[in-house]
């Protein structure tokens, strides 16, 4: 058992050794435990070498086997126009943060229409050319289960219902950035501090050795 500041609070907090299958099993357990008759939004955030795409795209199938609709996006089909995201340049860690992602587009055509109008846009526009990528809408069914990866997703106004954050320690970060990439750096440390997404997640997974994940769970 480890303690932990979270905030100003100081949380009591067990870190539980597990295989990425029992990761699956895990938040496949807590999306199931919700109302099936009604969408279940999810994302799974993490910084781009803990490849939250990975996870994402593993929660599929058992959900399905499982009974439930699944709607599979990615925030990255959900970027600004590219004049816009990229407006300070192509490197500025604080546009990186807080302009990239078309929260207003998500939300709208994703996050909201499931609920609201029971169909969904699987894209909006190609994150290289930023040209629409004409995607038509899908159907979702009840209970439908949108699952959503991204990068600096939380705190942003996402309308999500569950969020898994795929956590690391801020040297493994580093260690883990191109240095091409070196820049976006900036960015995830405001995000650490600012968001603090370890402490608004509800499944925090650290994943620092990614062949060895553990669940982060109350003490």
């Amino acid at each position: 058992m480890n303690s932990a500041w979270r905030g100003c609070e100081h949380v009591r907090v067990r870190v539980e050794p597990v295989t990425v299958e029992g990761v699956v099993t895990y938040v496949v357990g807590q999306v199931l435990a919700r109302d099936d008759a009604r969408p279940v939004r999810l994302l799974v955030d993490g910084h781009p070498s803990t490849r939250p795409e990975d996870l994402a795209d593993a929660l599929v199938e058992p959900l399905r086997a499982a009974g439930r609709p699944v709607a599979r996006v990615r925030v990255r089909d959900f970027l600004r126009a590219r004049s816009l995201r990229l407006e300070r340049g192509r490197r500025d860690a604080d546009a990186l943060l807080e302009e990239w992602i078309d929260v207003d587009g998500l939300n709208r055509e994703v996050l909201r229409s499931v609920v609201t109008r029971g169909r969904w846009l699987p894209s909006l526009r190609d994150p290289d050319t930023g040209r629409s990528t004409r995607a038509g809408y899908e159907d979702a069914p009840p209970g439908t289960v949108v699952v959503l990866d991204g990068s600096l997703a939380l705190g942003r106004g996402l309308d999500v219902d569950l969020v898994v954050h795929l956590a690391l320690r801020p040297a493994t970060e580093t260690r883990n950035t191109p240095l091409d990439d070196a820049w976006t750096l900036a960015a995830y440390g405001r995000y650490r501090r600012e968001v603090q997404p370890e402490r608004r997640a509800d499944v925090v997974v650290r994943v620092d050795h990614p062949d060895r994940p553990a669940l982060v769970l109350p003490g």
